[in-house]
């Protein structure tokens, strides 16, 4: 072995260079993949250090998949379009009996608890029954109302940004499941790619053994594989033959297959209907939510006492009337989100959103659906391929003192 190495030495050390540029072109690739998405938080002491570069843009990165997703994909309309309120009535049926009977005890118990403890068995279901029985038709009402004046009401904008800014890992997994094959092909392609520049390394250093080609070749090596192998994932738009060959943006081949899979992200990790009801009461609209809750919860108040009223007065006295009415809202909004559970389950059914983002993105033009992984590279394209030149001109230089430092 030793007498091969002797004799083939210089042989070897050329043939060499083609493979250390495969092995800079591969490596520089893959570290500038997991830059962009890695460390999820930042790592050193600012400004020295590093933060992935969708984590760290976390913010803008949602807003513009959120822009992408309501001008391609969905409306808020639409997302409430296919919700029926009566349906939504009846499947929070099963609690109007239970809100019913808390609202009337809490409020007789903070107004009059001694005589409402008196008060027939009898006489208190009738107060329940008048509040339960028209619960179905406020509850419609109030469905309707919120559905048609939806775009106040809930800003899709402000739920999206705060879910991924809050769990950037989940804004990391969104890009990396939708673009996993072809973050695995920019991997690949850095080795074939640094490969075939090896090859044109090697000649012009054998013709022209300077010690500058090496690093600058490293360098090159680092650059063209990213910048190339970016331009493969999105381009050609359009198919297009070569030699017999028909070559296509291999994200755009996988349209089909990369609609499915993203649909079900955004169907079952951000728009679940659970999330979608506390943004709309919680969020920046939460106001306008009460305001329009309070309104048709003191209408339902003022028509269930035509009946349980004598007996609210005799018991409580009329001054006390307004405060019973305020004590039953603040009840109705505080039950509100344990008493609409049971309707989530239907209300995603209804919507079908899984089915919609999946159909629509597999419909989308070539260069619009593009769009939906492009940002990831656009946003600091030019950072990932200097960051590849960089650290292939490194390795060049380390090439050049492992293979030929004898001879500088």
């Amino acid at each position: 072995m030793l007498a091969i190495w002797q004799e083939y030495q210089s042989l070897l050390i050329y043939l060499a260079i083609p493979i250390t540029s495969a092995l800079v072109g591969w490596l520089t690739n893959v570290v500038a993949i997991k830059m962009t998405f890695y460390p999820i938080h930042f790592i050193g002491i600012k400004p020295i250090g590093w933060q992935g570069i969708i984590p760290s843009k976390a913010a803008k990165m949602s807003s513009i998949s959120v822009d992408l997703w309501t001008s391609k994909l969905i409306n808020v309309k639409e997302l409430f379009a296919k919700i029926n309120p009566k349906k939504v009535a009846k499947e929070m049926h099963p609690e109007f009996d239970r809100i019913s009977k808390e609202i009337m005890d809490e409020i007789m118990h903070e107004q009059a608890p001694e005589i409402w403890s008196r008060v027939p068995e009898s006489v208190k279901k009738l107060a329940y029954s008048r509040i339960s029985k028209d619960l179905p038709e406020i509850v419609t009402e109030m469905m309707t109302d919120i559905k048609e004046n939806i775009d106040e009401m809930f800003d899709i904008k402000d739920m999206v940004i705060k879910r991924l800014t809050k769990d950037k890992g989940l804004l990391n997994d969104m890009f990396i499941q939708v673009g996993n094959e072809e973050f695995k092909f920019i991997e690949r392609s850095g080795f074939t790619f640094g490969f075939l520049f090896g090859i044109v390394q090697m000649l012009v250093w054998y013709f022209y053994p300077k010690f500058w080609i090496l690093p600058l070749f490293g360098l090159l090596v680092g650059y063209a594989t990213n910048w190339l192998a970016l331009k493969l994932i999105f381009n050609p738009i359009k198919p297009i033959s070569f030699l017999g060959v028909k070559y296509q943006g291999l994200f755009i081949k996988r349209q089909n297959e990369v609609s499915k899979e993203y649909a079900y992200m955004l169907a079952h990790d951000i728009f679940t209907f659970d999330r979608i009801f506390a943004s709309i009461v919680t969020g920046p609209t939460k106001d306008k939510v009460t305001r329009l809750i309070a309104s048709h919860a003191n209408k339902a108040i003022d028509e269930a006492a035509g009946i349980s009223k004598p007996v609210i007065t005799l018991v409580a006295g009329k001054r006390s009337y307004e405060k019973m009415k305020d004590i039953a809202i603040d009840k109705t909004l505080k039950e509100l989100p344990k008493s609409v559970k049971p309707v989530f389950p239907y209300a995603e059914k209804a919507m079908d959103l899984e089915n919609i983002f999946r159909t629509r993105m597999q419909q989308l033009p070539p260069n619009e659906f593009v769009d939906f992984l492009r940002p990831v590279f656009q946003e600091d394209e030019l950072k990932l391929i200097i960051v590849g030149a960089i650290l292939g001109m490194g390795a060049g230089i380390g090439q050049l003192f492992i293979l030929f430092g004898s001879n500088f």
